[in-house]
């Protein structure tokens, strides 16, 4: 195989009581990547469209991640990436967790798949770092793995993929502004006091039970965040009513996609995500602001490979 062609998802990250461990794939949205081998060693940028991206390999996810894969590896040949890049930077929704891994993963497969996918975590890793400056993997772990996932340890990188509810549903709302996720972060407090860290816990043990159980109604009781939405939603225009228009509407529950400025809401079957997109669009059309509504599934299996020769 000297060439592969992928689809490399968004995610949403945290679900409002799970940050920087909880994650779950879209499947309507992402990257379409190119990933050739090359006769020059190492990995390079080629064409991208959609999106304004560096060309520097060190200073673009995509290669920095491959960077990391290929000098593990060892190889005289070398690997150029190209992107339709369809998931704007800074939306949070997980646009360069969808470069990085898509990058690892491609070369992966053209090497032979000597790693597997939950392995390719640590190389796709270095991409995140570069991009919020501190290495997590809530969005990369469900777009290597699909569906849901929980990240015990980002040190040990000890994941865990979760159970679907079949049902479920996201609709995302994102408005055309950027919000960097090193930024995003800045604003948070460095201690949380222990009533809200006790709730937030309680709240992760009963979400995570609820897709184990098929439980939407405890699932929609869990999806709460008394720690970090607080002073996110100060950086998003029109966060409160939009939430609240969600849930309003039928939504299991709604908050804070990733660092913002995207706006998530998980409800059971597909009428009831249309309707709860129409609700939150109501919130934005009276605003001068771009914006974009997105209504997924969740997505399974992750990556998907489009075309390969």
């Amino acid at each position: 195989m000297n060439e592969i062609e992928i689809f490399s998802p968004a995610s949403v990250a945290n679900v409002s009581c799970g940050f920087d461990v909880l994650g779950f794939c879209l499947d309507s949205v992402g990257d379409v990547m190119r990933i050739s081998k090359t006769k020059k060693p190492g990995v390079t940028i080629g064409r991208v469209t959609g999106q304004s991206l560096p060309k520097d390999p060190l200073q673009n996810v995509a290669s920095v991640a491959g960077l990391a894969l290929v000098k593990e590896v060892g190889c005289d040949f070398g690997f150029q990436i190209d992107i339709d890049k369809k998931i704007k930077p800074g939306s949070g929704i997980g646009s360069s967790a969808a470069s990085a891994a898509g990058a690892v993963f491609g070369i992966n497969e053209l090497l032979g798949a000597p790693f597997t996918r939950n392995e390719l975590i640590r190389f796709a890793m270095e991409g995140e770092a570069l991009a919020s400056g501190a290495a997590h993997a809530d969005n990369l772990a469900p777009v290597l793995l699909g569906g849901f996932t929980l990240v015990r340890s980002n040190a040990s990188l000890d994941v865990i993929k979760l159970p679907n509810p079949s049902e479920l549903v996201a609709t995302i709302i994102h408005p055309r502004i950027e919000l960097k996720t090193m930024h995003s972060r800045a604003i948070l407090k460095p201690n949380v006091p222990l009533n809200k860290a006790v709730e937030q816990w309680g709240n992760l043990g009963a979400f995570v039970s609820a897709l184990y159980t098929n439980d939407y109604e405890l699932l929609s009781r869990s999806m709460k965040d008394k720690v970090i939405e607080p002073y996110r939603a100060l950086l998003i225009p029109k966060f409160h009513e939009t939430r609240q228009a969600a849930i309003d509407a039928g939504a299991l529950g709604s908050g804070i996609s990733g660092s913002g400025p995207s706006i998530y809401a998980l409800s059971k079957g597909e009428e009831t995500a249309i309707k709860v997109g129409k609700a939150m669009e109501s919130h934005y059309k009276n605003l001068d602001l771009e914006y974009q509504i997105h209504v997924s599934k969740v997505n399974t299996e992750g990556i998907k490979i489009i075309s390969h020769s």
